[in-house]
């Protein structure tokens, strides 16, 4: 994953705005197996269950794939997303866009540490030539992931005591 610039602290979320693109990271601590999180990530179908930025999501995570997802940020519109990049239990990319116009690239990353806690990582640059003019039409992403991060450090640390 490509260094953002972008710091945030522990379960919140963080933007970097630029001329051409904005960036918006969060990152969290998670009491479980990096397994554990990945099955979350990678199962579409479940995906509106556990996560509630999520209202619908179609389609296979895979590589190569594309799924069209629904979020609270904008229920009317479909966003279709191909799934760029994928090493299973530490990373995966999703792409959307008509680059160079505008393009948007979500980045996952999953680091395991010690004592079973596992270091999740979310990270979306949207930018191109056409940003300058839409970006005051994009809602604040901050809220957003920092929901996504703590509906997914809770429902993976519910799945690994019930393990335990």
């Amino acid at each position: 994953m490509a260094k953002t610039g972008t710091n945030p602290i522990d379960g919140k979320a963080a933007t970097t705005k630029k001329t051409f693109s904005r960036t918006t990271s969060a990152s969290i601590g998670i009491n479980a197996h990096p397994g554990i999180i990945w099955a979350l990530l990678t199962n579409a179908s479940d995906f509106p269950r556990w996560n509630s930025t999520v209202t619908s999501i179609e389609g296979r995570i895979a590589p190569g794939e594309t799924i069209r997802l629904k979020s609270i940020l904008d229920e009317k519109r479909v966003f279709k997303l191909r799934v760029t990049d994928m090493t299973p239990e530490k990373a995966m990319t999703w792409q959307d866009g008509m680059a160079p116009f505008f393009k948007g690239v979500r980045q996952y990353q999953l680091t395991a540490g010690q004592g079973g806690q596992t270091r999740f990582v979310m990270t979306e640059r949207i930018g191109g030539l056409m940003f300058p003019m839409a970006a005051k039409h994009i809602p604040d992403f901050n809220p957003v992931f920092e929901q996504f991060a703590n509906d997914l450090k809770k429902e993976a640390e519910t799945i690994q005591k019930a393990k335990n």
